[in-house]
């Protein structure tokens, strides 16, 4: 339902990055290759960048597709990082929240989208909500089911989940209660992406100057990109990839403990503004 791309490495321009390959994260929002549901990414997008010193992201995000945003070419052409985290949404509820809906989501340093759709919307994941605590509910940029899927995400890291731990847990949680769901999830925190595929497309590219990319579709024809398998856990620290099986939601917990953090109250936590 979307495509999406995450990037750690040497600083680059946004726009050598979403702009300038051939098969862009740009030109996917009306000409992806190998996006498996619906075929143009419009209801809006949005990139969130580290900036040198900075550890907290600066998001852009917009409720209309990429090609109409005049402004974005030159931002993207002067804005350089080490890390980002970019999406273009075909949206699962059409006009559902609008800019708000766009990813990337964000707290603290942290960046968040979601690829795929959950099944059932918004029935089917009701009972997970008892899970979060109500500020966490209350606290919803948007009433998506990536808004919810990315609060299951953050519940779990501020319970002491890695980021790994996080998106494989989540995904199980709503892949249990929502069987059909693709959950293709990618989280950043300006040096490592956390990743899953989950019922559709993801792949990834070591580049030769030590970045690595993770992303829906390849943006080029490069020979060294890879497909992850399906119902995979991807991490990456550098030009260092990981690649784990994500076990079915009925095959037990993960090693270690699997079950959702207990619900408890939070104490307020400055996020990033909506």
């Amino acid at each position: 339902m979307c495509r999406q791309l995450a990037y750690v490495g040497p600083a680059r321009p946004l726009g050598a990055l979403l702009l300038d390959p051939p098969h862009s994260l740009y030109r996917q929002s009306w000409a992806p290759r190998r996006q498996r549901y619906g075929t143009v990414n419009a209801d809006g997008f949005g990139v969130g960048w580290y900036a040198q010193g900075d550890p907290v992201p600066a998001r852009y995000r917009r409720a209309g597709p990429v090609w109409g945003d005049q402004s974005f070419a030159d931002l993207a052409r002067v804005v350089r990082t080490t890390a980002l985290v970019a999406a273009v949404r075909d949206a699962t509820v059409a006009g559902a929240d609008g800019e708000a809906a766009a990813a990337p989501f964000a707290a603290d340093r942290l960046l968040f989208s979601h690829n795929g759709a959950v099944a059932g919307w918004p029935d089917a994941l009701a009972p997970l909500a008892r899970a979060l605590p109500p500020v966490a509910l209350l606290s919803l940029e948007a009433r998506t089911d990536s808004a919810f899927v990315w609060a299951l995400v953050l519940h779990r890291l501020r319970a002491g989940d890695d980021p790994g731990r996080a998106l494989a847990g989540a995904v199980r949680a709503v892949a249990g209660a929502a069987p059909a769901s693709r959950l293709n999830l990618l989280l950043g925190d300006g040096a490592s992406i956390a990743a899953t595929a989950w019922g559709d497309s993801l792949w990834y590219l070591s580049r030769p100057d030590g970045g690595t990319v993770v992303a829906s579709e390849p943006y080029d024809d490069d020979p060294r990109w890879r497909e992850v398998p399906d119902r995979t856990l991807l991490t990456t620290h550098g030009t260092e990839v990981r690649l784990t099986p994500i076990p079915a939601p009925d095959a037990g917990p993960l090693p270690g403990a699997d079950a959702a953090p207990a619900p408890r109250t939070e104490s307020p936590r400055k996020e990033s503004p909506t």
